[in-house]
Protein backbone atom coordinates (compact mmCIF):
# COMPACT_ATOMS: atom_id res chain seq x y z
CA UNK A 1 0.00 0.00 0.00
CA UNK A 2 1.45 3.40 -0.98
CA UNK A 3 2.52 6.06 1.52
CA UNK A 4 3.13 9.34 1.86
CA UNK A 5 4.97 11.11 5.00
CA UNK A 6 6.09 14.72 5.49
CA UNK A 7 6.94 16.47 9.10
CA UNK A 8 7.75 19.88 10.19
CA UNK A 9 8.85 21.52 13.39
CA UNK A 10 6.55 24.31 14.39
CA UNK A 11 7.59 26.90 16.67
CA UNK A 12 5.01 26.81 19.00
CA UNK A 13 3.96 25.58 22.47
CA UNK A 14 2.69 21.81 22.01
CA UNK A 15 -0.85 22.45 23.84
CA UNK A 16 -1.98 25.31 21.41
CA UNK A 17 -0.78 22.57 18.32
CA UNK A 18 -2.64 19.64 19.72
CA UNK A 19 -5.70 22.60 20.34
CA UNK A 20 -5.97 23.31 17.41
CA UNK A 21 -5.41 20.11 15.21
CA UNK A 22 -8.42 19.05 17.74
CA UNK A 23 -11.06 21.05 16.35
CA UNK A 24 -12.83 21.16 12.44
CA UNK A 25 -11.89 24.81 12.11
CA UNK A 26 -8.59 23.45 12.00
CA UNK A 27 -9.47 21.54 9.23
CA UNK A 28 -11.06 24.35 7.57
CA UNK A 29 -7.92 26.42 8.41
CA UNK A 30 -5.34 24.20 6.96
CA UNK A 31 -6.76 23.37 3.52
CA UNK A 32 -5.69 25.45 0.19
CA UNK A 33 -8.61 27.51 -0.79
CA UNK A 34 -8.65 25.64 -4.39
CA UNK A 35 -9.97 22.76 -2.70
CA UNK A 36 -13.03 24.40 -1.61
CA UNK A 37 -14.11 22.14 1.18
CA UNK A 38 -17.29 22.43 3.00
CA UNK A 39 -18.02 21.11 6.22
CA UNK A 40 -21.48 19.90 5.67
CA UNK A 41 -21.96 18.25 9.20
CA UNK A 42 -19.95 17.06 12.16
CA UNK A 43 -21.02 14.38 14.77
CA UNK A 44 -19.72 13.33 17.84
CA UNK A 45 -19.09 10.03 19.19
CA UNK A 46 -22.12 9.98 20.57
CA UNK A 47 -24.01 11.30 17.70
CA UNK A 48 -24.43 14.59 18.69
CA UNK A 49 -23.85 17.44 15.92
CA UNK A 50 -20.94 19.61 15.99
CA UNK A 51 -18.73 18.64 18.71
CA UNK A 52 -16.36 21.39 20.28
CA UNK A 53 -13.22 18.71 19.69
CA UNK A 54 -13.09 15.70 17.69
CA UNK A 55 -12.51 12.54 19.87
CA UNK A 56 -12.53 9.11 18.48
CA UNK A 57 -15.08 8.20 16.86
CA UNK A 58 -16.63 11.45 15.58
CA UNK A 59 -17.47 12.04 12.47
CA UNK A 60 -17.15 14.17 9.87
CA UNK A 61 -19.26 14.89 6.78
CA UNK A 62 -17.11 16.82 3.88
CA UNK A 63 -16.75 17.87 0.23
CA UNK A 64 -14.70 19.20 -1.65
CA UNK A 65 -14.31 20.59 -5.48
CA UNK A 66 -10.55 21.12 -6.64
CA UNK A 67 -10.20 24.18 -8.55
CA UNK A 68 -14.00 24.30 -9.63
CA UNK A 69 -14.21 21.49 -11.81
CA UNK A 70 -16.68 18.92 -11.81
CA UNK A 71 -19.17 18.04 -8.90
CA UNK A 72 -18.77 18.36 -5.55
CA UNK A 73 -17.25 15.26 -4.38
CA UNK A 74 -18.26 14.11 -1.02
CA UNK A 75 -15.81 12.84 1.73
CA UNK A 76 -16.55 11.14 5.15
CA UNK A 77 -14.24 10.00 7.73
CA UNK A 78 -14.03 8.91 11.31
CA UNK A 79 -11.70 9.45 13.56
CA UNK A 80 -10.77 5.72 14.65
CA UNK A 81 -8.07 6.24 17.09
CA UNK A 82 -7.26 9.74 19.27
CA UNK A 83 -4.15 9.39 22.14
CA UNK A 84 -2.05 11.88 24.34
CA UNK A 85 0.32 11.10 26.51
CA UNK A 86 3.95 12.56 27.95
CA UNK A 87 4.74 14.97 25.55
CA UNK A 88 3.18 13.19 22.62
CA UNK A 89 0.28 12.68 20.66
CA UNK A 90 -1.69 11.60 17.40
CA UNK A 91 -5.14 11.17 16.37
CA UNK A 92 -6.09 8.97 13.09
CA UNK A 93 -8.89 9.45 10.41
CA UNK A 94 -10.00 7.13 8.19
CA UNK A 95 -12.33 7.78 4.76
CA UNK A 96 -15.18 5.64 5.32
CA UNK A 97 -16.65 7.09 2.25
CA UNK A 98 -15.36 9.16 -0.62
CA UNK A 99 -13.05 9.36 -3.68
CA UNK A 100 -10.58 7.05 -2.45
CA UNK A 101 -10.83 3.06 -2.26
CA UNK A 102 -8.65 3.47 1.23
CA UNK A 103 -7.37 6.63 2.87
CA UNK A 104 -5.99 6.97 6.42
CA UNK A 105 -4.08 9.76 7.78
CA UNK A 106 -2.61 9.66 10.87
CA UNK A 107 -1.33 13.25 12.67
CA UNK A 108 1.34 12.73 15.11
CA UNK A 109 2.53 15.59 17.52
CA UNK A 110 5.74 15.32 19.66
CA UNK A 111 6.89 17.97 21.36
CA UNK A 112 10.70 19.47 21.09
CA UNK A 113 11.17 21.68 23.00
CA UNK A 114 9.61 24.96 22.93
CA UNK A 115 8.27 23.65 19.73
CA UNK A 116 6.53 20.85 18.58
CA UNK A 117 6.77 18.84 15.54
CA UNK A 118 3.92 17.70 13.56
CA UNK A 119 4.52 14.63 11.22
CA UNK A 120 1.61 13.58 8.88
CA UNK A 121 1.20 10.32 7.71
CA UNK A 122 -1.35 8.93 4.64
CA UNK A 123 -1.80 5.58 3.62
CA UNK A 124 -4.24 5.58 0.53
CA UNK A 125 -5.24 3.94 -2.85
CA UNK A 126 -5.87 5.37 -5.72
CA UNK A 127 -9.00 4.95 -7.49
CA UNK A 128 -9.41 3.22 -10.85
CA UNK A 129 -8.76 -0.58 -9.61
CA UNK A 130 -5.40 -2.05 -10.71
CA UNK A 131 -4.20 0.82 -12.69
CA UNK A 132 -4.97 2.95 -9.55
CA UNK A 133 -2.53 0.45 -7.56
CA UNK A 134 -0.13 0.76 -10.24
CA UNK A 135 -0.36 4.46 -10.53
CA UNK A 136 -0.34 4.43 -6.67
CA UNK A 137 3.61 5.83 -5.92
CA UNK A 138 2.66 9.04 -7.71
CA UNK A 139 -0.19 9.83 -5.45
CA UNK A 140 2.99 11.83 -3.89
CA UNK A 141 2.54 14.51 -6.93
CA UNK A 142 -0.71 15.70 -6.17
CA UNK A 143 0.13 15.31 -2.02
CA UNK A 144 3.62 17.37 -1.57
CA UNK A 145 1.97 20.78 -2.75
CA UNK A 146 -1.36 19.82 -0.74
CA UNK A 147 0.98 18.88 2.71
CA UNK A 148 3.32 21.47 1.95
CA UNK A 149 1.17 24.24 2.04
CA UNK A 150 -0.99 22.60 5.29
CA UNK A 151 2.64 22.40 7.10
CA UNK A 152 3.05 26.49 5.95
CA UNK A 153 0.02 27.61 6.98
CA UNK A 154 0.24 25.79 10.64
CA UNK A 155 3.35 28.02 11.31
CA UNK A 156 1.75 31.10 10.12
CA UNK A 157 -1.11 30.49 12.42
CA UNK A 158 0.47 28.89 15.19
CA UNK A 159 3.99 31.10 15.30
Amino acid sequence: MPRYERSVRVAADFEDVWEFHSRGEGLVALTPDWFDLRIEATYGPDGDPDPEVLEEGAVIHSSVRPFGVGPRQRWTSEIVERRREDGRALFRDRMVDGPFPRWEHTHRFVEEGTGTRVEDRVEYELPGGPVGRALGPLGVVGFEPMFRYRHRRTRDLLE
